[in-house]
């Protein structure tokens, strides 16, 4: 009897509400799971950039979140720095949707559409 108390409980929960579904207010760019890395490790920005190959100043935007993750940029931190390049993708991916789903005018425009799509 106490179990099937709880499974109606467990079954009324909102999926949404469960801690591991719960989206952040704040999205997370990659770039600053990556500079929080790089520090771990004491590598400098410049000596990363360097073995990259690529601009420091690129470098620079991508870990303070002013440029995004782009796959080009995800294996050639994936090859400097062994994390998976799908990882890193799939988090820009996530800070992009986030981030757009927050702004009010797109937002607005979303709906706008959903209700004229329902007459069609």
């Amino acid at each position: 009897m106490y179990d099937s108390i709880i499974m109606i409980k467990i079954e009324g929960i909102d999926p949404h509400m469960i801690a591991n579904n719960l989206t952040p207010y704040e999205p997370t760019h990659p770039g600053e799971v990556l500079k929080e890395e790089i520090e771990f490790r004491g590598i400098s920005q410049r000596k990363l950039a360097s073995q990259m190959g690529v601009a420091y100043s690129v470098l620079n935007e991508v870990l303070n979140c002013k440029r995004p993750v782009t796959t080009e940029y995800a294996l050639l931190f994936e090859a400097a720095l062994d994390i998976e390049a799908e990882m890193l993708l799939r988090m820009q991916s996530r800070f992009n949707m986030q981030t757009i789903r927050q702004n009010k005018s797109w937002s607005d425009r979303l709906d706008k559409i959903r209700k004229t799509a329902v007459v069609l």
